[in-house]
């Protein structure tokens, strides 16, 4: 049965995401001083400033507001034009410690494991849509919003400001996705500039090397269609950080359990266990287990283990899921404490992952990435 799916995607210059890189260029910063800074911090930016806020302890230092106006200069934001500009914004701060009743709930000790930084649900999901085990419609998303950047940045288009957003409709049959429908991209530019030409340049030098014979002749372009983008950045929209927590997973093609990333340190399970939920789902599909899986867990503040594991493979497996959540339970730690441990996370990775997606990133730093268990798993899931 034919049907369509779309997502969307943002360029790191858009003001959501000028946040998310900031607070985790703070969290980076920490956590290469002291790998058990533990780090909840906020951003909000509007025209021409930027407000930091969050609780933080560590035994190191951040200059906050040198990271906000590093993070400004490398997205591109050096032209007051473009709303706010890496040398004049105010940047205010207001950090304080983290709860001592959090604490006690977290920290681990001789005496009992590491806790859960908070309660919550947390999804993981893979498909075998795409080589990165990813929906295609979100990876599409992500590459022309990565592509509007890089010809932002490299003079192929220089008349492009840091501000964008791409969308992608595609055409499926059944599981089968067929060709795209539809791509809309919203692209910051400087005065002017003709809409003909935008058009055009995009077409060529954004569309067709990413989309490629994904696109035909009845594929319909939305390019600016409100017919001019020169005001936009913080000065066009407010920005928040975490407010972008489907374009930073699945683009609405698997559920969320609401808790976003940027700013925490791995303790917390919103950022952690979400990242353990993906390597589990990618190795069930890399194993050929299920060509679909959803895998939901949920944690309970200062409680070490899981309150639930469930696995969904959408009709597309041949396995038992409860059998499936048994393996899963027996291969993975899913402790915070395992979690951490497995995947390496106490480590300053985390501001490359505040733009063009957490998931499906093709980097050595992603370690939910790796396809590492599969086998274990089919063999442990063999056993049952």
């Amino acid at each position: 049965m034919k049907h369509y799916f779309t997502s969307e995607s943002v360029t790191e210059g858009h003001p959501d995401k000028i946040c998310d890189q900031i607070s985790d260029s703070i969290l980076d910063d920490l956590i290469r001083q002291d790998k058990n800074s533990r780090v909840a911090v906020e951003c909000f930016t509007t025209t021409g400033m930027i407000l930091i806020a969050g609780e933080v302890t560590t035994q190191g230092y951040s200059d906050a507001q040198k990271i906000a106006r590093d993070t400004l200069k490398r997205i591109g934001y050096t032209d007051p034009g473009f709303g706010i500009d890496n040398e004049d914004a105010a940047v205010l701060t207001a950090i304080h410690e983290q709860s001592p009743d959090i604490a006690q709930g977290v920290n681990s000790s001789s005496e009992k494991k590491q806790g859960a930084g908070d309660q919550g649900i947390m999804f993981g999901f893979a498909c075998d849509e795409t080589e990165e085990l990813m929906p295609l419609p979100i990876m599409l998303s992500h590459k022309l919003a990565r592509k509007l950047s890089e010809v932002r940045k490299d003079g192929t288009l220089s008349y492009l400001g840091p501000d964008g957003k791409t969308q992608v409709t595609v055409e499926y049959d059944g599981d089968n996705a067929k060709r795209i429908d539809a791509i809309v991209i919203s692209t910051q530019h400087t005065d002017g500039v003709t809409q003909e030409k935008i058009r055009k340049d995009i077409i060529e030098k954004v569309i067709k090397p990413v989309a490629g014979s994904l696109v035909d002749s009845n594929t319909k372009y939305h390019i600016n269609p409100t017919g001019k983008f020169v005001i936009g950045g913080p000065e066009g929209d407010t920005g928040l950080t975490g407010r972008k927590v489907i374009v930073d997973t699945y683009g609405g093609y698997s559920r969320h359990g609401g808790g976003a990333f940027s700013g925490k340190d791995p303790s917390k399970v919103d950022r952690s266990a979400t990242y353990m939920a993906r390597y589990i789902a990618k190795n069930i599909v890399a194993a050929k287990i299920a060509k679909k899986c959803e895998i939901q867990l949920s944690y309970a503040i200062g409680v070490s283990d899981p309150i639930s594991v469930r696995v969904d493979t959408f009709g597309s497996s041949e396995y038992n899921e409860e059998n499936i959540a048994a393996a899963v339970r027996k291969v993975f730690d899913l402790t915070p404490e395992g979690i951490i441990e497995s995947l390496d996370l106490l480590r300053p990775i985390y501001a490359k992952t505040a733009a063009y997606g957490h998931f499906g990133r093709e980097d050595a730093d992603f370690t939910w990435e790796k396809t590492d268990k599969a086998e274990t798993l089919l063999s442990t899931l063999k056993d049952f």
